[in-house]
Parts: C-alpha cells; structure tokens; sequence
C-alpha cells in the first residue's frame, strides 16, 4: 500500500480520486452516448468490446468463496475497492506489483473491507507466509494508483513496514514467491523486473513501497525457482519466457468482520 495510500492503521482516501476506476461503470453504461458525443469511434468501440466480457451471459463461471491461489483463504475485500471485470478476456494481464502494508496482516485486511478506503489489493501476504485473498484475479482491484496499471496488473500486499527490514521474513518471501510463479505462469508473464515491479515503479504514483530493504535480487530468483518447480510438478517445460536481466494459519475473527 505504502506510506501515503493507505497506511493500514490510518485509511487513507486519497487514493480513490488518484485512481477514478470508481466511475468506470457509470461510464461504461453511458458509452454509446458519450461515444457519440465525442465522436470517438474508437474509443466506443474498445469500450464495447470490455462491456461484452462483463455480461452474465458471456463472462467466466464464479463461485463464491473460489480463490485463484490453491491454499489462500478468500476473505472478501469490499466491492467499492474494486471492479467487476473478466481478465484477461477484457484486459489483457501482465504485471505484478509488489506493496507492503505499512500495519499489520489483520489492519490490511480489515481496511480493504472498509467501503470508505477506497484501495485494495488482489492479495496481502503474512509474515509467517499465509496468504489471504481479498479480490478475484478476474477483477480489477484499486491497488496502483493508476487506472491503466490497475487494469493490467496484480496486486498482493505484504505485512509490515518499509523501514524494518525485519518485519520481510524468509517465509514471507518464499510464499510470495510462490504466489507470483503462479500467476505469471497462469498469464505467461515473464519472470524479470520489468513486469515484477515494486508500487514505487507504478507510473504517477507518490508512494515508496515496497521499499529499500525488499530483496528483488532474492525476490526474482525465488519466483523462478517456485515457477519452475509448478512447471514440473504440472508436467509442463520450463518457465514460461526467458527472464531479462533483473534492474538492479486463518485471519482473526476480529479483523474479518
């Protein structure tokens, strides 16, 4: 989240005006009008193209309480800090970026699940390892601070401070790294520091995490290393692309209601 979008024992809604993917829908059902007003044919037609995606006719089966993640816990952001979509049928996947919380695990959660927040990310990941997920991977979640990178990306959140160096443990690391092998493998997004990012790099943003002591020099190995080992385990080949050079236990009850 990081230290001006949302420290996690403050909220913060500044991030709501910076992203304006709350107004997307209102849009969206105005588009052959605004379209025309405009006299985008191009843009009515991208437009469009999104909407049929999101039809109940057309969309991907969902079932509530599914998770992406095989051993997350889906615990339901709120549904103001996202928005309904079907990626990657409507917008294409292929960035990851890397937060941390500025709080704890339980606040994280607990502010995500807060209509008034404004932000939330697809995932938040515990010292100890544990992974929760908040969003659907289909969805777009308000996590960047950027419409466009919310749009093509991933989220996930990872407890602690961006000044504590302590607070990024080994099991942190691995199970992060697991969960990103797995999502780039599913969206055959390489493994490399140009579509593994940290918030900081998100275009526009104002905010510093993950931070100076987040080891991307560990970090992208350990994805590697993770994806290669779901490719065997699945009996796939390798990884998904040749990687570029790198640049240099449950939520509390409390917390979940």
């Amino acid at each position: 989240m990081g230290e001006k979008k949302a420290d996690a024992r403050t909220g913060a809604k500044g991030s709501r005006a910076r992203d304006g993917d709350r107004r997307v829908g209102r849009r969206a059902l105005l588009i052959g009008g605004a379209a025309a007003t405009l006299g985008s044919v191009v843009l009515a037609r991208d437009e469009l193209a999104r909407l049929w995606w999101r039809l109940p006719s057309v969309e991907k089966p969902r079932k509530e309480g599914e998770v992406d993640f095989t051993g997350a816990q889906w615990v339901a952001a709120s549904s103001a800090n996202w928005r309904r979509a079907d990626r990657p049928d409507d917008y294409g996947i292929d960035r990851v970026v890397i937060h941390v919380t500025q709080g704890s695990f339980a606040s994280a959660v607990k502010v995500f699940q807060d209509p008034g927040h404004g932000a939330a990310a697809h995932y938040v990941v515990r010292q100890d390892g544990h992974i929760a997920q908040m969003i659907r991977e289909l969805d777009v979640a308000f996590h960047a601070g950027n419409r466009a990178y919310n749009e093509r990306s991933v989220g996930i959140e990872h407890e602690g401070f961006v000044d504590r160096p302590e607070d990024l443990t080994d099991a942190m690391y691995e199970a992060s790294a697991r969960l990103t092998a797995r999502i780039c493998g599913r969206y055959d997004i390489p493994v490399d520091r140009e579509h593994i990012i940290g918030h900081v790099e998100v275009p526009g943003t104002d905010h510093t995490d993950p931070g100076p002591y987040w080891d991307w020099d560990r970090y992208i190995p350990l994805v590697r290393r993770a994806l290669t080992a779901q490719s065997r385990a699945a009996g796939t080949p390798g990884v998904t692309r040749s990687p570029a050079a790198p640049r240099s236990p449950a939520v509390p009850e409390a917390s979940a209601s």
